[in-house]
């Protein structure tokens, strides 16, 4: 900048530009801060993102319905589940399907899960990138007990697919409850542990308290939600403000801050990991009991059945049960009702409709063949869920094809990411940290 030569040289100021990403460690790659300093103070602050654009919109266009519930794996990858279920529930809104009770319980079970992998790992990155390595380590081993629950349930741990257009993959294993609870414990004593390190930690505390603020007026200007929004003191949440699923049968508490900093951020996210766990817990006491998949009669591998029909003995097929890998569990006869609408122009049919008629291999085929598939009516719809950052929707509209026509996402971390000069102008170097940290950027859903 051009210094004011006709000031006395004792006023006279010069600001620098300086370049904050991508290639710092803090900006993990994925975005530029153009800053503006007097020193060390922020005179102005111009983000610059689009390094890790996807296209994810452009792919939904191209693909059959459900095989855009992989790419949504790969918005916010830190909770995949919950990109899965807001999806899948505007396509459900367009056809007028109703998803199985049991099947509903199972997607707050799996959103829930996922929304504690993403605060664990804001925190533990945040704490981490000003130097509370210990902490870091305490939440990232937390987070495994939880990936070790998603893979039992869905079979994968991160890009999961495990929601369908009409319900979701298959029903949880038996011992799927038992797990849960004990992971909960070892995830409980994790994060009392972490809070006793933190929380009051006269450290952690000059870096985060007061710094990164932002008022209620503008939080709401920006359109932000989620945690940053509930910071300032606003207690709006999606599953409490427009219930889905089984959210309005559940009894949890939305946690609230007063002045909008990085510790009232920090704070809503450690108060939601409770109400998260406590939301998972109240599902497997409510969740409507159902034939198990994994307690069969009899069990007959895929080969035995075909075998069996080749050989003109159909009618020994019905009081069989299809023995399937794991990542097929759950999607047998008699299970598969719990779990997925009866619909036959969205839903595949039961392992054993598959393997043992006619029928049944001809609407799998159609189902996952392209040109055909699901033929969604013309029309469109917005669906918005809790997501890890706040509102996550998704607009979709349909020319009555089978793809569709367009997908158009709102990702909650776009807004504060957008009000970044808000949340640095004034404040200093050190303080960049810990509010980029706050904002829980991720790349994938941002740049979608």
């Amino acid at each position: 900048m051009d210094i004011d030569k006709t000031m006395p040289l004792a006023k006279r100021t010069q600001s620098t530009l300086l370049n904050m990403g991508p290639a710092h460690p803090a900006m993990h790659g994925v975005i530029r801060l153009l800053l503006e300093l007097e020193g060390e103070k922020v005179l102005s602050v111009e983000p610059e993102i689009g390094y890790m654009h996807r296209a994810f919109e452009k792919h939904a266009e191209c693909e059959t319905w459900n095989n855009v519930v992989p790419w949504t794996d790969r918005l916010n990858y830190v909770s995949p589940l919950i990109n899965n279920v807001g999806y899948a529930m505007a396509v459900e809104k367009l056809c007028g399907i109703t998803v199985p009770e049991r099947g509903q319980y199972l997607r707050v079970v799996a959103c829930e899960l996922s929304r504690l992998t993403d605060h664990l790992t804001c925190i533990g990155a945040s704490a981490m990138e000003m130097g509370a390595f210990t902490v870091f380590l305490y939440l990232i081993k937390a987070r495994e007990y939880l990936y070790q629950l998603i893979d039992h349930l869905t079979g994968a741990r991160v890009t999961t697919s495990y929601t369908r257009v009409g319900g979701v993959k298959g029903d949880m294993p038996e011992d799927f409850p038992e797990m849960v609870l004990a992971a909960f414990r070892k995830m409980r004593e994790a994060i009392r542990d972490s809070d006793k390190l933190l929380t009051r930690n006269r450290i952690f505390m000059d870096r985060v308290e007061g710094t990164g603020t932002i008022s209620r007026q503008d939080a709401l200007a920006w359109g932000i939600t989620g945690p940053f929004l509930r910071s300032t003191g606003v207690a709006y949440d999606v599953r409490r403000a427009h219930p889905y699923l089984v959210y309005d049968r559940l009894d949890f508490e939305v946690p609230v801050g007063n002045k909008g900093d990085n510790f009232d951020r920090y704070l809503a996210r450690m108060a939601e990991m409770e109400q998260s766990m406590r939301l998972v817990e109240q599902c497997l006491r409510q969740m409507p009991r159902g034939e198990h998949s994994l307690e069969p009669k009899e069990m007959k591998h895929a080969f035995e059945y075909q075998d069996a029909g080749k050989a003109g003995q159909t009618a020994l097929l019905a009081k069989y049960q299809a023995k399937v890998d794991q990542t097929l569990q759950g999607m047998e006869k008699g299970v598969r009702s719990n779990v997925a609408a009866p619909a036959r122009s969205a839903v595949l049919p039961s392992k054993e409709d598959t393997y043992g008629n006619i029928e049944g291999l001809m609407n799998h085929f159609e189902l996952v063949m392209w040109s055909w598939g699901i033929r969604v009516p013309a029309g469109e719809t917005y669906m918005a869920v809790e997501g890890g950052n706040g509102e996550l929707g998704f607009h979709v509209v349909s020319s009555g094809g089978d793809r569709p026509y367009r997908v158009r996402c709102r990702p909650p971390c776009l807004p504060p990411t957008a009000a970044l000069p808000v949340l640095i102008k004034g404040g200093y170097v050190a303080d960049i940290v810990p509010t980029f940290g706050s904002l829980n950027m991720i790349a994938g859903e941002l740049e979608r």
